[in-house]
């Protein structure tokens, strides 16, 4: 039996070994199609990140689907069951390295423009693509490079469904409809490094962080609203000593990472912890990176237009979720777009014997397609 028209793009898509930030012909592959359908299809390259804008009309509003082509390394690939790059299927589970983070979600948006287009030739508005390779990387030359571009020449994208794996038991139970930020702090603590049997003539760095650690974790951030949970602070990394035991260290070092609400603010955060810091008179240097502000797209047009195409194909009431870690999705939204995550099942995302159902992927492709049907036909 012949594989399905999604089931053979998407085994094409995982049989290239796109390890981020490399594309290994993914996106040209998409291009080839697309270009069939009349979208005009741009490639932008930012430094080692192959990008591409594919648009198919002039007209508002304009309908975008975001994805990424690169997947994150395998590990041993002898722990795998199957090879991660040679798709496998064993009882209707596709197997392999970006099945389901996310080229499932690729393969499954593109039948259904494929199929959209075909009996809408004449459809409203404009449809397009924005695929990156930089998703799993460092995230500095793919979406967002892309939506700066778009911003300067004032390309505004109206709705936007990013295709990350959002569900948890069935395709569409759970859409994102936001995130929360994330902000990491890299902390260093300086002592004075010396004997242990002399404690009047060294400082130690591990001693004087505990009172402010402590403070920190314990601390209220905000309680959180509607959409979110409150803020979360936690400690993912800590390092200090020489590993000798009669030497007290000269510096510690602490990362910690807080996932916000939109109660709060990167600034505002930054100013509670220095002034605690400050409060214990420490002797520290601190590096913070900013990996993305909440955002939040109201319940409207397109998440009703995603949660009826849903119920129509599977009979699921989905639910509306700000849950899990960041995507690409916090560099579209600040432009004005309404913007969603809906994808297959994530409970093997990064996994060893990566995996999604084909079912699931399948009814993807008629859950993406209803949704144009929806927004861009009426």
């Amino acid at each position: 039996m012949s594989d399905s028209p999604v089931l053979a793009l998407l085994k094409d898509l995982i049989s290239r070994r796109s390890i981020t930030p490399s594309d290994e012909g993914c996106q040209q592959l998409l291009i080839s199609r697309l270009e069939k359908l009349g979208f005009e299809c741009e490639v932008m390259v930012f430094a080692d990140t192959t990008n591409l804008w594919a648009r198919r009309g002039t007209e508002k509003p304009l309908f975008c689907f975001a994805g990424h082509t690169d997947v994150v390394p395998t590990g041993p690939e002898g722990n795998w069951t199957y090879p991660p790059f040679e798709p496998t299927v064993v009882d209707g589970i596709l197997f392999g390295r970006g099945t389901a983070d996310m080229k499932s979600g690729i393969a499954a948006f593109m039948i259904a423009v494929e199929q959209f287009i075909k009996t809408h030739q004449d459809h409203h508005g404009s449809i397009a693509l924005l695929i990156t390779s930089d998703e799993e990387g460092p995230f500095i030359n793919g979406t967002v490079r892309v939506i700066d571009t778009l911003e300067a020449r004032n390309e505004k994208i109206d709705y936007c469904i990013v295709g990350e794996p959002s569900s948890t038991d069935h395709v569409g139970d759970t859409i994102k409809n936001g995130r929360r930020g994330s902000l990491t702090a890299d902390l260093t603590i300086n002592g004075v490094q010396g004997h242990v049997a002399y404690p009047h003539m060294v400082e130690n760095p591990i001693h004087a962080c505990v009172g402010p650690l402590t403070e920190l974790s314990q601390m209220q951030w905000d309680n959180g609203n509607d959409y979110f949970p409150p803020t979360s602070f936690q400690i993912t990394n800590f390092n200090a000593g020489t590993g000798a035991s009669n030497v007290v260290p000269g510096e510690a070092q602490i990362q910690f990472n807080f996932r916000y609400s939109t109660e709060l603010t990167a600034e505002m955060i930054i100013e509670r912890v220095v002034a605690v810091l400050q409060k214990h008179e420490l002797h520290y240097q601190v590096k913070w990176t900013y990996n993305g502000s909440p955002f939040i797209t109201q319940p409207g047009s397109l998440t009703n237009a995603v949660s009826e195409a849903i119920f129509s194909v599977n009979g699921l009431t989905t639910e509306l979720s700000t849950s899990g870690g960041t995507s690409d999705a916090r560099f579209i939204a600040p432009t004005g777009a309404q913007v969603v995550e809906l994808g297959p099942g994530n409970k093997t995302i990064h996994k060893v014997n990566e995996s999604v159902k084909i079912t699931d992927v399948e009814e993807l492709v008629d859950i993406y397609r209803l949704t144009l049907e929806k927004l861009l036909t009426c």
